[in-house]
């Protein structure tokens, strides 16, 4: 077998099965992977950037065997997650398995740098970009150890005319090389890496109160809120309206002694019909989840996707998937919760796998009749969209955890209604 079948299997291949390294679902800031054959000097781009040794660096290639990711703050490009990657063009049978990991982070970055020597540009580096492109992952490339040869025209046209994109001469050794590298990355990474959007401040209004529903019950951590609870208050601060906080035993209090009423009313999916029957209807009223939904989620496929679970057979597989790890209670929401309520909801006979984290999905994607998602507060937008590609790309119904609780309980349409027609679409049974 020669180089280039190598690697076209290693592309190809959906079944290697492997746990990456990589630190994922912890993060949500910017994520940045570092791609290119061995030796091309990628973690001493790194440790260029970072302005000290944080990645190991030898002569010896495939130095760097596991994508390692590095937590860095880089002056005028801020907090960033650096992915350090195996060289593209290992061999053997743990070359494989590596390539097979490098090829995995594609999935959860917001920009690629690309990695030459040599005015060199071949076959590694054109399957490392099919999967960019494939991905929609933005990537430029970088003339590395540009002390020892400079790059040359020829390269800089085939860059530009023929992927249209931006190569840039670096040096490791050159510290003014690492300003426009920076620059290059503030410009390729999109918005969304650092901005990902409001959760609710399009729907309120300077002095505007959101009451959120937040019960202290088994999953509660103790003495805090979960992420999700306080990236809203967050977000409503940050638009300058009003949070009030109750646990769901007192919103009936609240309604009696509090004015004015809320603009907006936020539950915990888990106790969406005690809300339901306690919030007055005039009254908008979502979910954690389904306002996660919407910052990062493919709301659109969601919200076509969530009435399947009404067409479920006997013998159809579920796929869960929770973008975190945590510790799982004997009534976990993803694990015990949804299942039951799905089965009860359709009084079918349903299978059900649950993927944490970002890890691997070890069946095929086709094996499944729909896909759960959580709400993703530990993730990027980009991680998110990557994860639910696959299965959107084989016509397979996504849902989110928050509005699959609200259709089996029936109130889907109320859970939804707060947001219908933000983006100018109107779902068909409303």
């Amino acid at each position: 077998m020669n180089r280039s079948e190598f690697l076209g299997n290693i592309l190809k291949s959906e079944s290697v099965n492997f746990k990456p390294k990589v630190k994922k679902g912890k993060e949500i800031r910017p994520h940045i992977g570092i791609f290119g054959k061995r030796n091309t000097g990628k973690s001493s781009l790194i440790n260029a950037l970072a302005g000290q040794e944080v990645a190991i660096v030898s002569d010896v290639p495939g130095t760097t065997t596991d994508p390692v990711s590095k937590n860095m703050e880089i002056g005028g490009l801020g907090a960033v997650v650096l992915i350090d990657t195996a060289g593209i063009d290992d061999e053997g049978m743990l070359g494989e398995k590596r390539i097979a990991r490098s090829r995995e982070v594609i999935k959860i970055i917001d920009l690629a740098i690309l990695l030459i020597t040599d005015n060199t540009l071949g076959e590694f580096e054109y399957g490392l970009i099919d999967e960019f492109n494939k991905l929609d992952v933005p990537y430029f490339v970088v003339h590395n150890k540009s002390d020892l040869q400079r790059q040359s025209s020829d390269i800089i046209t085939k860059v530009e005319k023929e992927l249209q994109t931006i190569i840039l001469e670096f040096s490791a050794l050159n510290k003014s090389s690492v300003e426009p590298l920076v620059n290059q990355m503030r410009t390729f990474l999109p918005e969304t890496a650092w901005k990902p959007g409001t959760l609710v401040g399009d729907l309120i209004s300077y002095g505007d109160t959101v009451l959120l529903i937040t019960p202290i019950d088994i999953e509660a951590p103790e003495g805090r809120l979960i992420l999700p609870q306080v990236q809203v208050i967050r977000d409503v601060l940050d638009h300058d309206g009003v949070v009030a906080i109750c646990k769901e035993r007192e919103v009936d209090a609240y309604f009696k002694r509090m004015e004015p009423k809320p603009k907006l009313v936020i539950t915990d999916s888990q106790v969406f019909l005690k809300a339901d029957a306690s919030i007055p209807e005039e009254i908008p009223l979502t979910s954690f989840s389904i306002v996660l939904a919407r910052q990062k989620g493919d709301f659109q496929h969601y919200i076509k996707g969530t009435p399947k679970i009404g067409e479920l057979k006997d013998g159809d597989r579920i796929l869960i998937l929770e973008s975190c790890s945590h510790h799982v209670s004997c009534d976990d929401i993803g694990r015990v919760k949804i299942p039951r309520w799905l089965s009860n909801f359709t009084g079918k006979k349903l299978e059900y796998d649950t993927v944490a984290g970002l890890n691997v999905i070890q069946r095929d994607i086709h094996e499944y009749a729909l896909v759960v998602q959580c709400g993703g507060c530990m993730i990027t937008r980009r991680q998110l969209i990557n994860r639910l590609k696959p299965a959107i790309d084989a016509g397979i119904p996504v849902t989110n955890y928050g509005m699959a609780i609200a259709y089996v309980h029936g109130i889907y349409n109320r859970a939804i209604k707060p947001f219908i027609n933000m983006g100018g679409e109107k779902a068909d049974y409303l």
